[in-house]
């Protein structure tokens, strides 16, 4: 990423480059000496979080759009969830049973990115959390349809890195979730939810959230394996006891197929945000 404005100030690499060659005196070793923005124990105090806040959102939004990226697609899914030839290994049947979904994904990310490779690439770019399980599938389709996915990875206390079909200039690392969160939806025009966990029920929830109050526009949301999402929510409780409308019911669909969710995104009704939350 490189800044191509014309200002006749100069450039903050060449006075950095300075900056590293000037004798090396008590003053010049003075932590107070160092450049403000190349000085990480400065960069890292707490009264800066509002700093860092904005470069993790300015960061990633500076290189999708130099990237060309104009609209993605989001797959969310569970990190555990093996592909079908590894499901013997799974912890549980029914990890190994959900297996199905790994290749779903794939199928899903395949199909769309050659759609948009029939374009120009920039549209309905497929984005995943950059991990294992249904991530991989998602960015490993794009990859074998060749076109580019984005990975979005978080530091995490255990080793995590990007998996290996991350478009490489697309793979990027946050240490603020609600970043890396707004970085899912800010160009999202649909969003897919595989089963998974803690994590996914977050990033689904966050998501119907911004649609229902109206924070966000209205894009599909298409839940993959209506059985399993049935099992661990019932969602005609909550609206029949009221603690959501039952238009609300109305915000995604269950799908069990690639093809069922592409189908789905085809015809989905183009609706602004919501100016009000109905049954309310």
């Amino acid at each position: 990423m490189k800044d191509q404005r014309k200002t006749p100030f100069r450039d903050a690499g060449r006075d950095r480059k300075t900056a590293s060659e000037v004798p090396d005196t008590p003053q010049t070793r003075s932590p107070s000496y160092r450049l403000a923005f190349n000085d990480d124990e400065f960069l890292l105090r707490s009264e800066l979080r509002p700093v860092r806040l904005q470069l993790e959102l300015l960061k990633p939004e500076l290189m999708l759009d130099e990237a060309g990226i104009e609209t993605t697609v989001v797959l969310f899914g569970g990190a555990r969830i093996p592909e079908p030839e590894k499901k013997d290994k799974a912890r549980t049947k029914t990890l190994a049973d959900l297996s199905q979904y790994y290749d779903e994904a794939r199928k899903f990310a395949r199909v769309l990115t050659e759609y948009s490779l029939k374009e120009y690439g920039g549209s309905d770019v497929i984005v995943t959390g950059g991990g294992p399980g249904v991530m991989e599938a998602g960015n490993r389709g794009a990859e074998e349809a060749g076109g580019r996915s984005i990975g979005l990875n978080i530091v995490l206390p255990h080793e995590q890195a990007p998996n290996e079909y991350v478009t490489p200039e697309l793979a990027f690392n946050f240490h603020y979730f609600a970043i890396r969160k707004m970085h899912f939806l800010m160009r999202a025009r649909a969003i897919c939810v595989f089963p998974g966990g803690f994590g996914t029920l977050d990033e689904l929830f966050e998501a119907l959230t911004l649609i229902q109050t109206g924070r966000m526009n209205r894009v599909p949301v298409l839940l993959f394996g209506e059985a399993f999402w049935r099992s661990i929510v019932n969602w005609e409780v909550l609206a029949d006891a009221g603690t959501i409308g039952a238009k609300d019911l109305e915000l995604f669909r269950f799908v069990e197929t690639a093809d069922e969710a592409l189908e789905e995104i085809a015809k989905w009704p183009v609706e602004p945000a919501r100016d009000r939350i109905p049954d309310r």
